[in-house]
């Protein structure tokens, strides 16, 4: 039986190891929505010079994605943290996604699908920050309590060794960090959506609510 590792402990000594008054390393945050970047940023940016790197080509429809970094772009310009935070927008590049999920429309959320989905994001991610110079890459992903935080840290790793960029290791729910994301929502009045992101999931998501209102 394979042993749990404890994320949240990985990347605090990884910060110990790496991050100083006289040594700020350039981390490049995947960010799926201002949301779940709310406690990340918070975190990140007391020792880390941090990009958010918002790229999503799974947010479905277009109106959805352009209300999602809208809000992504208010709330870094907003919010006061250690370091300075930047903000880059990738390409809505959505017809990668449905290539992406072909023969995986109906598999259900969390599954498979979702994991491609972790993959190509962070793919993206990790090759923004090879290109571009970065120390470290992460993503938000791991703050739901509905991602799956094991696969993303073993798809950051594989990309690690793939990109040459370190991947910074997370389990940003840990010590109520999906609790404190939720209080700083609140706090900025963040626009919340309902479903994860793509075409699938909202279909799924509105059948369940199309039930329970029966």
């Amino acid at each position: 039986m394979k042993n749990k590792v404890n994320y949240q402990k990985a990347m605090e000594d990884m910060i110990r190891e790496n991050c100083t008054e006289e040594k700020v390393p350039r981390l490049l945050l995947h960010s799926c929505c201002a949301p779940c970047s709310s406690y990340c940023i918070s975190c990140l940016a007391e020792h880390f010079h941090v990009t958010v790197f918002y790229y999503n080509p799974n947010i479905y429809p277009p109106e959805e994605y352009t209300m999602r970094v809208q809000e992504q772009e208010r709330f870094i310009q907003e919010f006061p943290t250690h370091y300075p935070v930047q903000f880059v927008e990738g390409s809505y590049d959505s017809n990668r996604f449905y290539e992406m999920a072909k023969g995986m429309e109906n598999l259900p959320e969390g599954g498979e699908r979702c994991f491609a989905c972790y993959r190509l994001r962070l793919s993206e991610t990790a090759a923004y920050a090879k290109e571009h110079g970065y120390d470290f890459f992460t993503t938000t992903l791991s703050i739901s309590p509905l991602k799956n935080a094991e696969k993303l840290n073993e798809i950051g790793a594989e990309l690690e060794k793939e990109y040459g960029v370190s991947y910074l290791f997370s389990d940003f729910k840990k010590k109520d960090g999906y609790k404190k994301s939720t209080e700083i929502s609140k706090e900025y009045h963040m626009y919340r959506q309902y479903y994860c992101g793509c075409v699938y999931s909202k279909r799924d998501r509105d059948r369940e609510i199309a039930m329970r209102e029966q």
